[in-house]
């Protein structure tokens, strides 16, 4: 624990470093650092793993309590995405504090009320953060001044607590300066046919035409129309989709259906548990021709230039075998065998694994970057932006290029705003079958509600929640409250764009009409009258 801290000085703050992978720590800190040769093996005595973090102060020193905070299992439970999001939120704190002089284990209370009216409510801060971000950040200090309050630790808690009744009547304890207009969801939805639009100006470069822009070269396009197409129809999270491997998309077959069925694995979802899903034929078939394309190409150009045999880390699959639990088996580098249930494999380990091909090993990870080696989840975020700005710039009118934040002509779609898209699309779709193609009448509709459960249920299992509230409420409760019904009823009276169930593209773009946060643009590029939200 640091005990002098430095006053004055301009432009410091708290930084936080990541312990690497084992084949990296032990192969590059031996040349940096002389002396340091056996570093991998102190850290390894100390209890130092890959993946942990390290806090440095703004005068280049190593605090030893937030290191034995970042080695707790408390911490080590987070997942990878919670980890970072809370090492990032703590080092922020910490610069604050050390602004004012003070190590973070002499916090008090009113530190963090001020830190607050900073980080939200000071006019001088040009990037106030929302409520729901603070109580993100709250939540890392709570967690961080919990463990540290214990014995034999014993850090004075800043962080003041309330008790609350929670959602299924139990009593919890929460921080008491959570955010009271703190948002629970930030949706974000695209019709249909603004997804054909977004995916055909923002990653195949088309024009306002609908035709290629001359000299467009599309990096990976194949790789990333595959991706999103996939996430459109399938709801999978970013993380999910993103850390497939190849034997784990379903393969079409002669006959089959409009939609097929696989499974994603437990590690890599949200809760943990293994669930169901269901991708549309078309975006199987974007996978299928990009891993014959571009992905195979990468693959024999990373073979030719020998690049995987330079990997430091590589786990050369020899088996996966079948039934209610399938296991990995493989055999990593210094010849060591190892197997683990497909299940439990979190997705850095997934980026390890390889299978002997014609060539040469070749990564089981689906998706690959141009030197065909396993693309980050993370890294997709940089995708979605660059086809965003593409949009804008090329469907926004020069003179709407303004500041009227109230009419936007041109979509704008995150990873995250596939999956809500896809919910949207399923509960609107799951109605038109009840009420129109099926012909049920009120009675029939409750009787097969009683039977099978409702959209919303059905819904709710297509996206793996763990209950129906949180799909109502966090996902689908802007158009909660319309008359799909009667919307169905009239779905004639508009013109409709080539789109999946291109009968529905009439009621898209009234419930865009009629709620808030929903994007639709037709077929000639241009916004519904009343603005594209």
């Amino acid at each position: 624990m640091l005990k002098l801290i430095r006053r004055g000085g301009t432009n410091v703050e708290w930084r936080v470093f990541w312990v690497p992978r084992d084949a990296v720590r032990g192969g590059v800190q031996g040349r940096l650092l002389e002396g340091w040769d056996d570093l991998g093996g102190r850290e390894d005595t100390v209890g130092v793993r890959a993946g942990d973090p390290i806090f440095l102060s703004p005068d280049y020193r190593v605090d030893s309590l937030l290191s034995l905070y970042g080695q707790s299992n408390k911490f080590r439970r987070y997942t990878t995405e919670t980890r970072r999001n809370y090492a990032t939120d703590i080092a922020l704190l910490l610069t604050f504090l050390w602004s004012r002089g003070k190590a973070w284990t002499e916090a008090q209370p009113r530190d963090l009320e001020d830190y607050e009216h900073w980080r939200r409510f000071a006019q001088a801060n040009p990037r106030r953060v929302g409520g729901a971000k603070w109580d993100r950040e709250l939540a890392a200090f709570a967690s961080l001044y919990k463990w540290a309050a214990k014995p034999p630790h014993l850090v004075p808690n800043p962080v003041a607590m309330k008790q609350v009744m929670g959602r299924n009547g139990e009593v919890v304890t929460v921080p008491d300066q959570k955010a009271a207009n703190a948002r629970t969801s930030n949706v974000h939805w695209l019709t249909p046919r603004t997804w054909v639009r977004w995916v055909d100006v923002g990653l195949r470069g088309h024009t306002r035409e609908g035709v290629p822009e001359a000299g467009w070269v599309g990096r990976l396009e194949d790789r990333n129309v595959a991706f999103v197409r996939m996430l459109v129809s399938s709801g999978l999270r970013r993380l999910e989709g993103a850390s497939l491997l190849t034997f784990e998309v379903p393969a079409r077959h002669v006959g089959g259906g409009r939609y097929y069925r696989g499974k994603v694995a437990a590690q890599v979802t949200r809760a943990k548990k293994q669930r169901t899903f269901y991708v549309a034929s078309d975006a199987v078939g974007d996978v299928e021709t990009y891993v014959a394309s571009s992905r195979a190409w990468a693959v024999r150009k990373a073979q030719k230039a020998d690049r995987y045999d330079r990997l430091g880390e590589m786990r050369l699959v020899t088996k996966v075998t079948r039934g209610l639990k399938p296991k990995v088996r493989w055999c990593d580098r210094n010849g060591v065998l190892g197997e683990e249930e497909l299940n439990e494999l979190t997705w850095q380990e997934r980026m390890l694994l390889f299978t002997e091909g014609p060539r040469g090993p070749e990564p089981l990870w689906l998706w690959l970057n141009e030197q065909g080696l396993p693309f980050h989840p993370h890294s997709w975020e940089a995708v979605f932006r660059t086809a965003n700005q593409r949009c804008e710039r090329i469907l926004t009118p020069p003179k709407h290029l303004g500041m009227d934040p109230h009419k936007v002509y041109a979509p704008y779609a995150t990873p995250h705003s596939a999956r809500n898209s896809f919910a949207l699309y399923m509960l609107v779709v799951l109605n038109y079958l009840m009420d129109q193609r099926f012909g049920l009448s009120p009675e029939e509709r409750r009787d097969f509600r009683l039977l099978y459960g409702d959209p919303w249920f059905m819904v709710q299992n297509l996206l793996g929640h763990a209950s129906r509230e949180t799909t109502v409420k966090h996902y689908l409760a802007p158009v909660a409250d319309l008359q799909l019904r009667s919307m169905l009823a009239t779905a004639g009276d508009d013109d409709v764009a080539e789109a999946p169930m291109p009968e529905l593209d009439a009621v898209f773009a009234r419930v865009a009409r009629e709620s808030e946060g929903i994007q639709d643009i037709d077929a000639r590029m241009q916004p519904p009258v009343s603005g594209a939200a």
